[in-house]
């Protein structure tokens, strides 16, 4: 059984690992000590605050096997993105250039430089070790979040998104940032892509082109990748599909994937859970659910077996499932139906 919990300091071996093993384009997850521990900081200093309104906190959790104490996976949310340092994307949009007297009438895409997202939530850093994948645990590391943005509204905006790694090789070579090196950078992409992900972010602002860029100027590679994801990131992609998010024309300055957003009130999983009682017995109910307690603190999730009698408006689940979620009889639960 996996759990999600918050990260701990003592959780820092393990989030290298999955640092290392996440590859190429991951950016919030660069392999640099520093900027982990300060991630794990910074959570650890969220959780512990309080908060009527969401700002910089950053929620990074962990997913940890309650058998062997293994963490499989990670995975976290930023509550206000953009306030302390500056969040970058393209937004691709049509112009139309018409003239009457000539009997023309082009429509062409624009990618235009800005800070849209300025202020709201970012679901992030959703990495699940190879070893751990399957069954239903990449739901479990996915939605676990949407049971927290349901219970502590407050906490978060009322716009969420999230960027989808982009298309690139297996050297980290991105078609998008080949044509923007050519022009405008001399830096490699796996080296952009890090500096953004320590946050040295400064020298965007000082070369990115400030204009809009005409999308049929670009080389037919670079086109062909814009709203793209890297194959790993599909399975993410749908899920986050199935829950509400679509993409807006929002793009990464990098590698031009996709950014998908929704309301966070239209979320699905946000829409369809629904709070219950803990009855801790054993039982022999078939239905998979997302369980989460309801103590922001000592947040925990997972995914199992449980009956909910919505007459009652009680929930019943195994001691053991008790056990992870460190619930007692009586306790509120927040639950959502999962399929297979």
């Amino acid at each position: 059984m996996l759990v999600i919990r918050p990260i701990r300091a003592s959780d820092f071996d393990a989030l290298m690992l999955c640092a290392e093993a996440s590859g190429h384009g991951f950016t919030s997850l660069p392999v640099d000590a520093d900027l982990l521990q300060g991630r794990i900081d910074n959570s650890l200093e969220s959780f512990a605050k309080k908060v009527t309104e969401p700002g910089p906190e950053g929620y990074l959790m962990v997913a940890e096997d309650v058998e062997t104490g293994e963490i499989a996976g990670t995975t976290g949310i930023e509550a206000a993105i953009g306030l302390d340092n500056p969040f970058y994307s393209y937004h691709l949009t049509k112009v139309v250039h018409s003239s009457r007297k000539l009997n023309v009438h082009n429509i062409v895409e624009v990618l235009t430089f800005g800070n849209n997202y300025t202020g709201t939530t970012e679901i992030c850093t959703l990495f699940m070790r190879p070893e751990f994948r399957g069954g239903l645990n990449g739901k479990l590391l996915s939605k676990c979040r949407f049971l927290m943005l349901a219970q502590f509204p407050e906490r978060f905006a009322d716009v969420v998104f999230a960027e989808m790694r982009g298309v690139s090789d297996d050297e980290g070579n991105s078609p998008f940032w080949q044509w923007l090196k050519d022009n405008f950078f001399n830096i490699d992409f796996t080296l952009a892509d890090y500096l953004t992900g320590i946050g040295a972010k400064g020298f965007i602002a000082d070369l990115m082109p400030k204009l809009p860029i005409y999308v049929s100027l670009l080389s037919e590679e670079a086109r062909a990748v814009i709203g793209q994801v890297h194959p790993n990131t599909r399975p993410a992609l749908r899920l986050l599909e199935k829950e509400g998010f679509s993409c807006r024309g929002y793009v990464d300055i990098f590698d031009a994937g996709p950014t998908v957003e929704c309301l966070r009130h239209n979320i699905e999983s946000v829409r369809h859970s629904f709070n219950a009682l803990a009855s801790v017995r054993e039982h022999s109910s078939a239905q998979d659910y997302l369980i989460s307690n309801t103590d922001f603190a000592g947040f925990r999730a997972t995914a199992a077996k449980a009956a909910v009698d919505h007459e009652t408006n009680q929930v019943v689940i195994s001691p053991a499932v008790a056990d992870a979620l460190n619930v007692k009889e009586g306790d509120q639960l927040r639950l959502i139906a999962m399929e297979g």
